[in-house]
């Protein structure tokens, strides 16, 4: 079932016009929520991100875009599913309105659809996970490249290189040559008691998972976290690297090139990210 525009409706009946302009020009904007145990994780976060990002992309919002409404929103799509542990949910929003480049007029439309899975919370991967340099497109940096738009034309071509050559991720770079993510998720390098991460500056998304931990750690006595630019050099000194996104919350990086990685430091943190769901589910 999808929601589209405020009603529920089977997949098949849910349909776009041919001049969406999120089909068109990449006027839109989404937000993917991991839901479990009848909450959205990091609700606030993702609609504040939201409503961010809706502001950098001018949109007007709508005045009923409150966190009561679009959590009933998502609760309704949940409903109307078989009973799982968890959820994969998509919050798609874009501008309704005809015109060119230029948008005719402010109103707004979305979609919210919710996909079924089985894992109640993370777990570190144990398989081998490979990962290259993407080097034929670069990010550039700046406030568009942090939000979660559908531009995402060098995801896609990242994709399918990884694909063609047997790789689990690529890691982007930016305009200066600097690694500032992976495909689908926020980027993490360990080495010593010290971990980095790109800043937003870099051109990096603005994850959540990358919140939370940033916020984790700077709690932890462990470690020293820096938000600092990171060198394709440093990725085969490093001692660890692993990748964040909301579905898969912290996902080790085993091999880059020839240099393969421990994974100790995401093991950690992810007991942790895990021991501070279940609290807040208490």
């Amino acid at each position: 079932m999808i929601l589209l525009n405020g009603n529920l409706l089977p997949e098949n009946e849910a349909h776009l016009a041919y001049s969406n302009r999120g089909l068109l020009y990449g006027d839109a904007l989404f937000e993917t929520l991991r839901y479990q145990d009848s909450k959205i994780l990091f609700w606030e976060d993702h609609y504040f991100r939201l409503m961010s990002s809706m502001r950098i992309m001018r949109m007007e919002i709508p005045m009923n875009f409150t966190m009561e409404f679009l959590s009933l929103q998502i609760d309704s799509v949940i409903k109307s599913l078989a009973p799982s542990n968890a959820y994969s949910v998509k919050v798609f929003v874009y501008r309704d309105a005809e015109g060119k480049y230029t948008p005719e007029c402010d109103d707004i439309g979305y979609f919210i659809q919710a996909t079924p899975f089985d894992i109640a919370f993370y777990l570190i991967e144990e398989s081998p996970y490979t990962v290259a340099l993407f080097k034929d497109h670069y990010i550039m940096g700046g406030l568009l490249s942090t939000i979660k738009s559908n531009n995402k034309a060098i995801n896609v071509l990242g994709s399918i290189y990884a694909k063609e050559n047997g790789y689990d991720n690529c890691l982007l770079l930016n305009h200066q040559k600097e690694v500032t993510e992976a495909l689908n998720a926020n980027i993490f390098l360990v080495k010593d008691s010290t971990i980095k991460t790109p800043p937003l500056s870099s051109g990096c998304l603005n994850g959540i998972i990358r919140g939370q931990l940033i916020k984790m750690m700077s709690k932890l006595p462990n470690y020293t976290l820096e938000e600092a630019s990171i060198s394709p050099f440093e990725l085969q000194k490093a001692d660890e690297l692993f990748i964040t996104n909301t579905m898969i919350g912290i996902q080790s990086i085993r091999k880059y090139r020839k240099k393969e990685y421990t994974t100790v430091v995401a093991r950690d943190l992810l007991g942790k990210l895990n021991a501070q769901i279940r609290l807040s589910f208490s």
